[in-house]
């Protein structure tokens, strides 16, 4: 079990760094965010699989979407300059809740 929330975790990341690399890929002509984005997906879904041999299909897809949609929600803020406001705050801290709640 231990090791499927090593490899949600690394999924998670790696996903953040896939869309990450989507939205630098809008902001140059240079090619290589388009890299980033092919590694970063492919092994974000590799090891969502992986983490599926341990952990819950539900749980663990309600964890890698939530906590990957607040990542790059907070990356995007301290990057990329968008907007964080009250509702956005409060967005992720009901998808947090929610997680929570699913693990009781």
């Amino acid at each position: 079990m231990l090791m499927g929330f090593f490899y949600l975790t690394s999924a998670i990341i790696s996903e953040v760094f896939g869309s990450t690399m989507m939205k630098m890929s809008t902001m140059t002509h240079n090619k290589l965010p388009i890299l980033g984005i092919v590694i970063g997906y492919i092994l974000s879904f590799y090891l969502l699989s992986l983490t599926l041999v341990s952990i819950p299909l539900s749980f663990s897809y309600a964890v890698w979407s939530g906590v990957g949609t607040a990542l790059t929600a907070i990356v995007g803020f301290f990057l990329f300059k968008e907007p964080f406001n009250w509702k956005i705050a409060g967005s992720i801290g009901l998808l947090i809740f929610g997680i929570v709640l699913m693990r009781l």
